[in-house]
């Protein structure tokens, strides 16, 4: 008897070890399965609105010069790229032998024209006083008076001709129309030139401008006079919104703002960036930027009403600073985020909440 009574107490005390330790092993894999996060609130912050854009630096006007000479050799070129030029100044010149004989020559008859005119003058001057003594006739008076006005005519004909030859003699010089730099050269000395073929480019009083190109719904958001900062070289560039263009291109559907660059610094003209336009101050739902994890080409937060179980949301965002994002769509003013441990989290997945504790891996 006692055998039996034996072997029924050892069965006992095994089946209540066993349920003791499956106990304890529930209640340890319980806590183990709870991710560890913190929660922040979605809260409402002062923001200064901004759009990033990047564009390229660009000449305010850039000036392409020629000559209006054809078939002239270029005898001396004063200048190279990068030079800063003044206005008036010589930039290069062509022969200018036979201009200058062509001058001379019309200079020449001018004298001679002026002299005949001289000389015609004084003969009707006399001729006046004669008829007033009937020593001549009406009619030589008349031929006299003729031959003073046909003078001054051949004169005035002689000048322009003058006039004329001094012009193609200065367009055998090609003066710098404006301040600026020289960005582009594209003769050499000694080539023959063809009017209107481009020689020169400059950059008028050296000025830039930065351009990007914006979609319509961020084009709506910009206006002439918002300051602009560009990030070059390490340090910040600022500029001013010159323009914005008043219609959107019906191909790429969008517009282009222009922003004066005062003291453009180390930038070049072609110079590719990236620029902060500053729109103005306003209100945004903000969340930590640690609380926002991308999936799928998406951006997700996880939110809890129970502090215990997690959903996963989807949200659109915008502006990012101060190690926060703003939220533009799906989430309201007071809601719990996981701001800490987010990235180990699944949709529905148990957390523990703690007070500024990273989560616990998996």
């Amino acid at each position: 008897m006692r055998a039996p009574i034996l072997r029924w107490s050892l069965l006992l005390v095994s089946v209540s070890l066993l349920v003791a330790c499956g106990d304890k092993e529930e209640a340890q894999a319980e806590p183990s399965s709870a991710l560890t996060v913190a929660l922040t609130p979605v809260k409402t912050y002062a923001l200064a609105r901004s759009v990033t854009v990047s564009g390229p630096v660009s000449p305010y006007e850039e000036m392409q010069l020629g000559v209006e000479l054809s078939g002239q050799r270029v005898t001396a070129l004063n200048v190279d790229v990068g030079q800063q030029v003044k206005q008036g100044q010589v930039l290069l010149e062509l022969d200018h032998r036979t201009l200058d004989s062509s001058f001379a020559q019309a200079e020449a008859s001018t004298q001679e024209a002026n002299a005949a005119l001289t000389l015609a003058q004084a003969q009707h001057a006399r001729g006046t006083k004669l008829a007033a003594e009937q020593l001549i006739s009406a009619a030589d008076l008349d031929q006299l008076r003729a031959t003073a006005t046909q003078a001054q005519a051949q004169l005035a004909t002689a000048r322009a001709l003058r006039d004329a030859a001094k012009l193609q003699r200065d367009f055998a010089q090609l003066r710098a129309p404006a301040d600026g730099v020289i960005s582009k050269r594209l003769v050499q000395p000694g080539q023959v030139v063809s009017a209107g073929s481009e020689l020169l480019r400059l950059i008028r009083d050296g000025r830039l401008e930065w351009r990007a190109e914006l979609p319509e719904n961020q084009l709506a958001q910009v206006a002439v006079g918002n300051e602009i900062v560009l990030a070059y070289a390490g340090q910040n560039i600022a500029g001013r919104v010159r323009a914005v263009t008043p219609g959107i291109d019906a191909q790429t559907r969008t517009g282009t703002v222009y922003a004066d660059l005062p003291s453009p610094g180390p930038l070049k003209p072609g110079t590719y960036v990236e620029g902060r336009i500053l729109t103005g101050d306003g209100q945004a739902l903000m969340v930590p930027s640690a609380a926002v994890v991308q999936r799928d080409g998406h951006s997700y937060v996880f939110v809890t009403q129970d502090k215990q179980t997690v959903q996963r949301r989807r949200v659109r965002t915008g502006q990012t600073t101060q190690g926060r994002i703003e939220i533009v769509d799906g989430l309201k003013a007071g809601e719990q985020v996981v701001s800490e441990g987010a990235g180990f989290l699944g949709d529905g997945d148990r957390v523990r909440v703690v007070a500024g504790k990273k989560a616990s891996t998996p």
